[in-house]
């Protein structure tokens, strides 16, 4: 599988050593007063010099390491199993999880989780820009589509990962069209599909779905299919890009 090194280097710069808690305690500590005289205090009326103050600024405990901030903040998304089993309303049973707003909160998420192959058949598992409900009903995605790509049983997992890193690293030319992206877990296969905003909008599109396939090197054709269509026709809605 390949994937493209700025995908790497922009989300996936959460090394061991970026979510380790540095230590807060200064190791060497410094016993001597400011003026270098031990433990003593200043004489009355004696001004502690200019080189004194930086001595003691030099020495100040290191801060922790600051947390990578992402463009933008995510959200996961879960339709419950159990409660489809109950004829409720499409997207009645879908609960957010979790938002994160950086690198080191995702792969803490990330490495919680339960990935696609491990997911209950039936499940649907989103990721998407915060404040945008992965509905069509949501303002945002109401006149917007989906790019889809198929899987064998339990072979989703990887694409799903680069899947997450390229959208929150901000690797599409056109991310701002993005809402988000969900694996469709079912019983013969496993289905990755990257929503849309603007449908009807081709270039961008088209864009989205090449630079998909690059990042995932992803061989077959892959088609978009506009959320109108699909509210009409179903399963029996066309494509209406392919590449």
């Amino acid at each position: 599988m390949v994937v493209d090194e700025t995908v790497k280097s922009a989300v996936a710069a959460a090394t061991a050593e970026d979510l380790k808690n540095p230590a807060t305690a200064n190791p060497n500590p410094n016993s001597k007063g400011v003026s270098g005289r031990g433990d003593s205090e200043l004489e009355e009326g004696e001004i502690v010099g200019e080189e004194d103050l930086a001595e003691q600024s030099g020495k100040e405990e290191p801060k922790a390491d600051q947390p990578h901030p992402l463009e933008h903040s995510w959200t996961f998304w879960f339709d419950n199993l159990s409660a489809k089993s109950k004829q409720v309303a499409w997207g009645a049973s879908m609960r957010s999880i979790y938002t994160f707003s950086t690198v080191e909160e995702f792969w803490s998420l990330y490495n919680n989780m339960h990935h696609p192959s491990k997911l209950a058949v039936g499940a649907d598992f989103y990721c998407f820009k915060n404040k945008i409900e992965p509905k069509w009903e949501d303002p945002v995605c109401a006149n917007g589509g989906k790019w889809t790509m198929n899987f064998n049983k339990a072979k989703s997992d990887t694409c799903w990962l680069y899947t997450l890193l390229a959208m929150i690293g901000e690797q599409f030319d056109h991310g701002d069209e993005i809402c988000g992206a969900v694996v469709n877990v079912r019983n013969r296969q496993e289905k990755i599909s990257v929503w849309t905003k603007n449908a009807a909008n081709e270039v961008p599109q088209v864009s989205i779905g090449k630079q998909w396939k690059e990042f995932l090197d992803y061989n077959e054709n892959i088609g978009f299919i506009f959320h109108e269509d699909a509210k009409k026709l179903d399963k029996a809605a066309k494509s209406r890009y392919n590449v």
